[in-house]
């Protein structure tokens, strides 16, 4: 099962990033548990300044835009 962690504190872009990355694993047929990291201390754990932030299983793969579908499911194969 993959974690994919959602950084950021509930902006439109940050609803929109989780979309995308639900999206992605839907589409994949992944296993996945989605978890908003919403805390600015939280989030500058995982060492990201520029929200939204898209980490995997614990690895930050984007901060700082929105990537879209196709870009995420790489990352989660």
């Amino acid at each position: 099962m993959k974690k994919i962690e959602i950084l950021g504190t509930g902006c439109p872009k940050c609803k929109q990033l989780a979309a995308n990355a639900e999206q992605a694993a839907q589409e994949l047929g992944v296993e996945y548990e989605l978890e908003k990291v919403t805390e600015i201390n939280d989030i500058m754990k995982f060492g990201v300044m520029l929200t939204p932030g898209i980490a995997v299983d614990g690895d930050v793969k984007a901060s700082g835009k929105v990537v879209g579908v196709e870009q995420i499911k790489p990352w989660l194969q």
